[in-house]
């Protein structure tokens, strides 16, 4: 459901990549676009943390990463792995100890910053760890983070930089022979974030993983987050995702979930609500209409495209795409299957005949609804339809009007003194019949 099934196919094909495995999620080769995020929680807190791991998976985390910076961190991972429903990621900030102390407690991946963790022996160390136990290894390079000797090298944060930083952890993990490897290149800079992993994408044959650093909070933060995130998504480039915002980590997985969807870079898992800006023919509250509905439908997990329409007019057929729609008019709703009217109902039972249709039609599937529906609905639609014609005329914004003033506007400066003199903004250079410039 959702009308989105050719939605990938109309992007930049993927970049093939090499394929990891971080527990039970393959990332990279041509895997699905996995969905990371964060916990806040003390980590030695098990029962809080837990719950948070749960609720980040319920909405759309495929794995989740929490710090161990600390002996009571990694004791709390060795309690919180087995019981996780998801993959977990322990990152790693300046203590090489606690990245051998998260591989005893059975996490599925490490996330390590060249920046902060600097000591080739160390390194190599906890690499060869790694590769014993068979557990990848991010390369989590950030540009607020980078080695000073780098940083200095190039000049500041610049793309070149933070994809060498990569390049030389990579170096170390290959002298033990560790290749288990994903890559990141953050910024909190959107340009800068895209140029970055644009050049690693040409640079490494691993997995990468996407994300602008320090985004922000909502709504701010989603749009950096989507903008660096999605705009190489389009170019085929990343495997794996997480949106840092400064807000309940639920926000980022949902996000993360919600744009792999509207890229169709994964099969919808939950509600799409869509909906008409309204004009003047709208008969109801097209806003108060669609917010109603959005919080009937979304705690119900529903993976279908649901339009909220503000006339019957025109309506079902704009949001013909969409699994299934109400459009008012005339005090009624008019209830929409792929465009197609299959029941009308009082306006005030507008939302509830929208949830219980939606909630029929993801059990019984859309030919079946479709052949449930009231035959007589499609007239009575029909009726509704030219009575808000007749009422309102084929133009209810008034643009006929508007156009009107702007022809005359138009004709009445260009009928001045000014016109055909030369002196004016009309005049340029003489041209010939057909309009080519004719001068010499």
């Amino acid at each position: 459901m959702g009308g989105m099934e050719h939605e990938s196919q109309l992007l930049t094909p993927r970049r093939p990549t090499r394929q990891i495995h971080l527990g039970g999620v393959a990332i990279g080769g041509g895997a699905p676009v996995s969905v990371q995020s964060m916990t806040t929680t003390k980590t030695a807190d098990v029962e809080g943390t837990l719950a948070q791991v749960y609720a980040l998976a319920a909405a759309g985390a495929d794995i989740v990463r929490c710090t161990c910076n600390e002996q009571a961190a990694a004791e709390g991972l060795a309690q919180i792995v087995p019981r996780s429903p998801v993959p977990i990621v322990a990152d790693i900030h300046f203590h090489h100890e606690m990245a051998l102390a998260a591989l005893e407690a059975g996490v599925q991946g490490l996330r390590l910053n060249p920046g902060n963790l600097r000591k080739e022996t160390e390194i190599k160390q906890v690499a060869a760890e790694a590769r014993d136990r068979g557990v990848p290894i991010r390369i989590g390079v950030n540009a607020g983070s980078l080695h000073p000797d780098v940083f200095r090298r190039f000049g500041g944060a610049t793309p070149e930089a933070l994809v060498e930083s990569a390049r030389i952890e990579l170096a170390y993990f290959e002298e033990v022979g560790f290749e288990d490897v994903k890559i990141s290149v953050k910024a909190s800079s959107v340009a800068l974030m895209i140029a970055a992993y644009r050049l690693a994408s040409d640079t490494f044959d691993h997995p990468l993983h996407l994300g602008v650093t320090e985004a922000g909070p909502p709504p701010s933060g989603l749009v950096k987050g989507a903008a660096g995130i999605a705009t190489l998504l389009s170019e085929g480039i990343g495997d794996t995702i997480r949106f840092s915002l400064t807000a309940d980590p639920v926000e980022e997985a949902r996000a993360g979930r919600q744009l792999l969807e509207a890229l169709g870079l994964r099969e919808r898992k939950g509600l799409d609500l869509i909906a008409c800006p309204s004009c003047g023919r709208a008969q109801v509250d097209v806003i108060a209409v669609a917010k109603a509905a959005q919080a009937a439908l979304e705690d119900r997990h529903l993976p279908i495209q649901v339009a909220v329409m503000g006339c019957v007019v025109n309506g079902p057929g704009e949001a013909r795409s969409a699994d299934i729609g109400i459009a008012a008019g005339k005090q009624k709703g008019h209830l929409f299957i792929r465009g197609k009217i299959v029941r009308v109902v009082p306006e005030s039972d507008m939302v509830d005949a929208l949830v219980m249709e939606a909630e029929k039609l993801v059990a019984e599937g859309v030919e079946a609804r479709l052949a449930a529906a009231d035959t007589s609905a499609e007239a009575e639609a029909a009726a509704d339809r030219q009575a808000l014609l007749d009422e309102g005329g084929s133009d209810p914004n008034a643009a006929s009007v508007r156009i009107e003033r702007i022809r005359h506007a138009v004709e009445k400066e260009g009928s001045g003194p000014a016109s055909g003199t030369g002196s004016g903004p009309a005049s340029g250079p003489a041209s010939d019949t057909d309009g080519n410039d004719a001068s010499p």
